[in-house]
């Protein structure tokens, strides 16, 4: 009976410290999914963004601080932001840089969702695209962005970090 209240003291100490130590790591992720419609011919971007990472670099590279999502929000975050995405976020299609826009942005809990769409009408002609994403690695050194691509019938994915920030796929 003794033994067992002590593994049970042990246990509920052990997770207790284990616990602590991942709050004190962030991990560092965005998840950006790009498809291609055929309907309307557009090449489709959805990017997920952390809130606190995005206000962080706001104030960092733009000395604004946004505080995004709240009722005190800058006026300017979002010209920032999207300044900031494009000059990030780049796709190129055969070796051409494919210029898109930003459509807009929703909160989903402790992310911002941002959809992004270009023009794109010769899919036949796709021989590769590169995808270049350095969101948040000019602040972040352990940033990881996640890409997951699927265009003609194939799903790729890629893991771009600070040290590879583009990969490139061919078809």
């Amino acid at each position: 009976m003794k033994y067992n209240r002590f593994y049970k003291w042990v246990l509920v100490s052990l997770t207790l410290v284990l616990m602590s130590f991942s709050a004190l790591h962030k991990f560092y992720l965005s998840v950006s999914e790009i498809t291609y419609s055929e309907s309307d011919q557009k090449l489709r971007v959805v990017s997920r963004i952390f809130i606190d990472d995005l206000d962080a670099v706001l104030l960092s590279r733009y000395e604004i601080d946004s505080k995004l999502t709240t009722e005190f929000e800058d006026q300017m975050a979002q010209y920032y932001i999207e300044k900031y995405l494009k000059t990030k976020l780049l796709l190129k299609i055969n070796g051409a840089v494919l210029e898109y826009n930003i459509l807009g942005h929703k909160v989903d809990n402790d992310q911002l969702v941002f959809f992004m769409e270009a023009d794109f009408k010769e899919l036949e002609s796709l021989k590769s695209i590169e995808v270049q994403n350095e969101v948040l690695m000019d602040l972040f050194e352990e940033q990881q962005n996640i890409v997951h691509l699927q265009l003609k019938g194939k799903k790729k994915s890629l893991m771009l970090i600070r040290e590879r920030p583009s990969g490139q796929l061919n078809f």
